[in-house]
């Protein structure tokens, strides 16, 4: 029993981080990449792969000094004082109202597409808000039973999708590659594989055990990687980027790639499955960031994570991205782009670096529990890249 207990834990963190990073950036991925190809677009997950890998270990590495349920909040504060406890606050609410906005958009997007446009996009919002709202309210263990079942409707959709969809796909459309366009997308990149604002809540989940929480950030990584790259491989190879219906018109209309996706699937159960694929890996990521969001909120505030108090958090994590959704439907791209060109790259970014690097160097924590190697050189590469990325957004 205490083996099936110990593997449980250690699946269950695994599938939240995966899920919670195979989300809506999945769905904007190939419409963000399209314009620079195929293999600009693999160096660029592989790159961003791996400076999240570095910082999300690099989190768990100031978990461990921290108190149990502490977050982001309060580990902003105790190793970058005021000033890191303020931009903390003004980041992540930049940064999750993006997020929670982009998928409460997509996830309109999809009902209306899974119901053949018979739902107004409107209500698509509302429904897609209220079905999965409650489950968030009931806390993190809820989540966890939901997000098996997501996972394995994103398994099997996925698998069934990949098989049916190899045969279309032309390899000419593949060798197509423009590197300085490669830039472009970094910031949805940077979205798709974020997941570190789950770290905190992952921690208290598996009874702060460190090397399964490492073991579980490692694996709940490149798990979405591989996906991506066979994702990236079929978008591209079936959906042009020219045309009334191709990727790049996708791209300036804000759209998703299941929408050009479905014009060049010659079979109603293929489109079917692509759009319950859609659903499926959209929702892993939406309650996975919505009960990080709680767990943040209820640490900044200082509030109870029951009855009325929870009640009041939930509503604001879901009423504002609803309403700003309702007004702007085609946000869904928009949302994205800034959340991972300033919100990603600052708050998961640079912020890890910075609280680790006054942790070991400056506040005089323990040194026994480095997640990386390196010291401080690796911190300075990780800093640059960041520095790097806000470059290419503010010259965008």
């Amino acid at each position: 029993m205490q083996i099936i207990r110990t593997f449980g834990h250690l699946l269950g963190g695994t599938l939240l981080v995966a899920g919670i990073t195979l989300g809506v950036g999945m769905l904007a991925l190939p419409v963000a990449t399209a314009q620079a190809g195929f293999l600009p677009s693999m160096l660029t997950y592989f790159v961003c792969w791996l400076f999240m890998l570095c910082t999300g270990l690099l989190i768990l590495e100031a978990c461990i000094w921290m108190p149990k349920d502490s977050n982001l909040i309060t580990m902003a504060a105790k190793l970058l004082g005021k000033g890191g406890k303020v931009s903390c606050w003004i980041l992540y609410l930049f940064l999750f109202t993006c997020l929670m906005v982009a998928h409460v958009a997509g996830g309109g997007q999809v009902v209306s597409q899974l119901t053949g446009g018979l739902v107004p996009s409107w209500l698509s919002l509302i429904i897609y808000v209220a079905a999965f709202a409650p489950v968030v309210y009931m806390g993190t263990h809820s989540v966890d039973r939901l997000n098996l079942f997501l996972i394995a409707g994103v398994a099997i959709t996925y698998l069934y999708f990949v098989f049916s969809t190899l045969p279309l796909v032309n390899l000419s459309q593949l060798g197509r590659a423009d590197w300085p366009k490669t830039f472009l997308a970094l910031p949805v990149v940077f979205t798709a594989f974020g997941y570190q604002s789950l770290i905190p809540t992952l921690m208290t989940y598996m009874n702060r055990n460190i090397q399964k929480v490492r073991l579980a950030i490692i694996l709940g990584t490149s798990i979405p990687l591989i996906i991506y790259i066979i994702w990236e491989f079929l978008i591209l190879g079936v959906v042009p980027l020219e045309g009334q219906q191709g990727l790049l018109t996708a791209f300036q209309q804000g759209q998703n790639a299941v929408t050009p996706l479905q014009h060049f699937l010659h079979s109603a159960t293929l489109i079917a499955v692509s759009k319950a694929f859609a659903f499926f890996v959209l929702t892993t990521s939406f309650i996975g960031i919505s009960v990080a969001f709680v767990d943040f909120l209820a640490d900044g505030f200082h509030v109870k994570k029951t009855g009325f108090q929870k009640l009041l958090l939930c509503g604001l994590i879901f009423g504002v991205p609803m309403v700003i959704s309702l007004f702007q439907p085609h946000i869904f791209l928009t949302a994205l782009s800034h959340a991972g060109g300033i919100g990603v790259a600052l708050l998961l970014g640079a912020m890890p670096v910075l609280m680790v690097w006054s942790g070991r160097y400056y506040k005089g924590y323990s040194l026994l529990h480095q997640q990386i190697p390196g010291g401080k050189i690796t911190l300075s590469v990780l800093l640059a890249f960041v520095v790097m990325e806000l470059f290419i957004e503010a010259l965008q």
